[in-house]
């Protein structure tokens, strides 16, 4: 689901920055309210959490691959403004260090995933909870729809944006310029694969986080407002006890490094997630029969799109991959890209944290 450059016409990432702009803008000003010594380093370890779990491809239907976002338990704590600016950050940092997806579309990415899926998981579980105990199994099962309904909403929209490139933006004739697969093709093709695999992957880690904190921490589930002025406490216990909001958050950062370790299995997975080809795969033989298959028996253009070629290598990535190239081993490379994303996470929350301390002490002496 990470558009890569090349796939979008420039008008259309254009148009998708200002949306996902609006957003971030959206997000800053509301989370700002509620701004408290915790409230980033909290928005980072879901950040760091959704980074982990996009590691973990898992094979689709037609030999493709695709992932969970995280999207649902980071919108389910965070609110849908807090996730909008923890995928969002994930994602800039996936598409600027490790080209998972690209710069000029990181607007439609984030738009995709972090706006559609945040506010789609949000009205699903808040709808579904209701006003039911935090402990009811009723807000598992809010969860995992919440999760299975906003990454299909998020795949669908990608799958639109897909599709309306080739009808909007073509040469004289008719040879797409940017994705080459129209909307009967793109729809079902991206849809398959997350209403079958994906979506019930996002379903399970969005329901097994709930009742994990539902056990582990009945706090976090109160929200980000939690952890606001007025509201230090982000841990379930008596009024007061706001010492206990380190530890509460030091076991999501020990969930996260457990995935962390996990993430070389997400390399198992054969073959590239639909509409997410390069240049190179589009001129392979072999690569152009397996793209065919994938997408309705229906082979890509002779050739490669003139605009997808000419945006496809604006912006090369480090570590493009995922796979270091000091690093001979792909499992070990791809371990050390998961630790240096969550490291990045890390120093962040860290940092937050003593710049958020300092600024409380002026505040006790007066």
């Amino acid at each position: 689901m990470h558009i890569p450059d090349g796939y979008l016409s420039p008008s259309t990432c254009a148009t998708l920055y200002v949306l996902s702009a609006s957003g971030w803008y959206g997000s800053l000003k509301r989370i700002k309210r509620v701004f408290a010594s915790r409230t980033i380093p909290l928005i980072s370890v879901f950040a760091a959490f959704s980074f982990v779990v996009m590691m973990l491809n898992v094979p689709l239907p037609g030999g493709t691959t695709g992932h969970a976002v995280g999207v649902g338990v980071a919108a389910i704590v965070l609110g849908p403004w807090g996730a909008i600016l923890a995928i969002s950050i994930t994602l800039a940092i996936q598409a600027l260090f490790f080209g998972d997806g690209g710069i000029t579309t990181l607007g439609a990415n984030c738009f995709n995933m972090a706006i559609v899926g945040s506010f789609v998981a949000y009205g699903v579980y808040r709808w579904i909870a209701g006003k039911s105990e935090l402990i009811s199994r009723r807000r598992i099962v809010a969860a995992a729809l919440a999760g299975y309904v906003s990454i299909n909403a998020a795949a669908l929209v990608a799958a639109i944006e897909f599709g309306i490139q080739p009808l909007l933006f073509h040469d004289a004739n008719g040879t797409p310029l940017y994705a080459p697969y129209s909307l009967h093709v793109a729809i079902p093709a991206m849809m398959i694969g997350h209403l079958t695999i994906a979506g019930i992957a996002e379903a399970v880690i969005s329901a097994g986080m709930v009742s994990y904190l539902q056990t582990a921490d009945l706090g976090v589930l109160r929200g980000i407002k939690s952890v606001g002025p007025g509201s230090v406490q982000i841990v379930s216990g008596a009024p007061g006890e706001s010492s206990k909001a380190e530890p509460s958050q030091r076991r999501l950062w020990w969930t996260v490094a457990l995935l962390m370790l996990c993430t070389p299995v997400g390399i198992l997975a054969a073959g590239s997630a639909w509409g997410e080809w390069s240049s190179a795969d589009l001129k392979n033989p072999h690569k152009r029969a397996q793209i065919g298959v994938v997408s309705g028996n229906q082979a890509p253009p002779s050739s490669v799109p003139a605009g997808l070629q000419k945006l496809a290598t604006l912006w090369t990535a480090p570590f493009p991959g995922y796979a270091p190239r000091f690093v001979r081993s792909q499992a070990f490379g791809y371990l050390l890209s998961a630790m240096f994303g969550v490291g990045f996470f890390v120093v962040t929350s860290l940092i937050t944290s003593v710049v958020g301390s300092k600024w409380k002490r002026p505040e006790r002496q007066l």
